[in-house]
C-alpha cells in the first residue's frame, strides 16, 4: 500500500467541482462582505462577472448574460418559463436532468404537443428526428449519464423555433458554438469550481424578440420574472439581479475567471478538460473490470466521465449485492482520502462518475485510477 500515492486532492465531484491548484481563501479578500448588491460598488462587482465571464466564453456582441437565482436549474426553469408556450416542442433527453426538463414542461407547464425523443442511459438520442419548425430543448452534455453532444452541426442555421441548451457541466470545457444556441444556461458550480446558488442565462437576439414579444398565459414567480413594465428587464444583464447573490461568491467567480484567463483562456480549459479524459480512456483500455457507460467515443463525456462494472465475477450478483460492494468501494475510497463524491448519479446504472474538468489535474487522475485499480482488484472482487 505504501507504494500508492494520494492524489493532492481528492474532490472529484461533479459538481461542485474542485477549485483550481492553487486557490485559497485569500482570494475572497476584496469581497463586499457586509454591502449591499444594489450600490453602487455591487453593481459595479455583478457587472464585472457578466463582461469578464462573457470575454472567456466569446459571445457574440449581441447577447446577453445575466445573473439569476438557483443555480443552473433555477436559469433553465426561468428559460422555459419565459419562452416556451407559442411552438410546438422537441426535447431530448438522455440523462436524469433532461428528463426533469421534459417533466416540467409536459407536467408542469402543461403544454401541449410536447415531442419526447429519448435515449437511455449511455446513448445519444437520434438527432435526425429533431424537428427545427419547433423550439428545441436539451442538454449540451449530459452530467449524470456521461453522454455529450460531439458539436452542434445538427442544428441549422435557419431555424423556425429557439434552440434552448443546458449547458452546464459543458461550457468552459467544450467549443460552444453560439450561432446555433438561442437561450443557454449554466452555474458557477461545475466546469470552474465555483459555488452554488447562483446561475447565468445566456440570450441570442431571437430570445430577446421572443421573450419580448410573448406573455405566458401562466402566473409567473417574481424569481422567474424576466421582465418589467412588459419587457425584457434589460438591467438584469448590466449588474442588476432579481434576489440578494452572495457578493462573497461573486468574488469567488472573479478569482477563477483571473485564473482561467492568465492561464490561455478556454484554449487552455478545453486542452486540460481533454488531457483528463485521455487518464481514463487509457485506464479502461487497459483494465477488462471498468468502462465507460457512453460506449461510443463519438459522444462520451469528458467532464462528468461515467464508468461502469463489467467484471464478470461482479455483473452475476444480485443487485443488492452489487449495491453493497460498491457502497463499501466508495467507502474505502473516502476513508483513504483518495476520492470523495464519485458514485453515480442517484438514477443513473450502478458505476463511478469523476469530474475530469478543467480545475482537475491530470497527475491527481492518474494516482486515482492507480487506487482504484488496486482497491478493486485486491480488496473488493474478493
Amino acid at each position: 500500500m505504501t507504494e500508492l500515492i494520494k492524489p493532492l486532492n481528492p474532490s472529484f465531484s461533479s459538481g461542485p467541482t474542485a477549485k483550481f491548484r492553487g486557490w485559497s481563501l485569500s482570494e475572497l479578500n476584496n469581497s463586499l462582505i457586509g454591502r449591499s448588491h444594489r450600490s453602487s460598488d455591487g453593481k459595479l462587482k455583478l457587472k464585472k462577472c457578466i463582461e469578464e465571464t462573457k470575454k472567456l466564453l466569446k459571445l457574440p456582441d449581441d447577447f446577453l448574460l445575466g445573473i439569476l437565482p438557483g443555480s443552473n436549474t433555477g436559469a433553465f426553469e426561468i428559460a422555459l418559463w419565459n419562452s416556451l408556450g407559442i411552438k410546438d416542442i422537441d426535447v431530448l433527453v438522455w440523462d436524469s436532468f433532461g428528463n426533469d426538463w421534459a417533466d416540467d414542461i409536459s407536467k408542469q407547464l402543461k403544454l401541449p404537443n410536447v415531442n419526447i425523443i429519448k435515449e437511455e442511459y449511455g446513448s445519444l438520442p437520434d438527432l435526425n428526428k429533431v424537428n427545427f419548425q419547433n423550439d428545441v430543448v436539451f442538454t449540451w452534455n449530459g452530467t449524470t449519464s456521461g453522454v455529450c453532444l460531439p458539436n452542434a452541426d445538427w442544428i441549422p442555421y435557419n431555424r423556425e423555433g429557439l434552440t434552448i441548451c443546458d449547458a452546464t457541466s459543458a461550457v468552459f470545457a467544450y467549443e460552444i458554438d453560439w450561432t446555433k444556441i438561442d437561450i443557454l444556461t449554466f452555474s458557477w458550480q461545475k466546469a470552474l469550481g465555483g459555488e452554488g446558488a447562483h446561475g447565468m442565462l445566456v440570450l441570442s437576439p431571437n430570445a430577446v424578440k421572443r421573450i419580448n414579444n410573448y406573455e405566458p398565459k401562466w402566473p409567473m414567480p417574481k424569481l422567474f420574472n424576466l421582465k418589467k413594465d412588459g419587457k425584457l428587464n434589460l438591467q438584469i444583464f448590466n449588474g442588476l439581479t432579481i434576489n440578494t447573490p452572495s457578493l462573497l461568491l461573486v468574488e469567488d467567480w472573479l478569482s477563477i475567471i483571473r485564473w482561467a484567463v492568465s492561464n490561455g483562456g478556454m484554449d487552455f480549459l478545453k486542452q486540460k478538460t481533454q488531457e483528463n479524459y485521455e487518464v481514463f480512456k487509457k485506464f479502461c483500455s487497459e483494465n477488462m473490470w471498468i468502462d465507460f457507460l457512453a460506449e461510443n467515443e463519438i459522444y462520451r463525456s469528458k467532464t462528468s466521465v461515467c464508468l461502469k462494472i463489467i467484471d464478470p465475477w461482479f455483473c452475476l450478483l444480485e443487485k443488492n449485492e452489487q449495491e453493497k460492494r460498491m457502497e463499501n468501494f466508495i467507502s474505502y475510497l473516502e476513508e483513504n482520502n483518495v476520492a470523495f463524491d464519485i458514485k453515480s448519479y442517484r438514477t443513473a446504472p450502478l458505476g463511478l462518475r469523476i469530474w475530469c474538468g478543467p480545475t482537475v489535474e491530470k497527475l491527481d487522475l492518474e494516482y486515482l485510477t492507480k487506487w482504484l485499480q488496486f482497491g478493486w482488484e485486491s480488496i473488493y472482487k474478493k
